[in-house]
């Protein structure tokens, strides 16, 4: 499984949080394909200007693993 995880603010290097759907939950992903067409889709210009500017990235896609009981934290 994979989420999405956007930072706001480039000075704040702490200030990651995950990214949600209309309906607040958490945005999730089986295959990391799909989730980075979805962060690409939902912050284009972010994603555009990582790929072309030197700096700090402001978006990323994290690996999630289920727990023992097959859950997700």
């Amino acid at each position: 499984m994979f989420k999405l995880q956007v930072q706001e603010d480039e000075n704040d290097p702490q200030a990651w949080h995950d990214v949600k759907g209309p309906d607040g939950k958490l945005l999730t992903f089986e295959k990391e394909s799909e989730a980075r067409a979805k962060l690409e889709q939902l912050y284009p210009i972010l994603v555009k200007m990582e790929r072309y500017a030197a700096g700090s990235k402001r978006t990323r896609v994290i690996s999630m693993f289920k727990d023992e009981e097959g859950e997700l934290p």
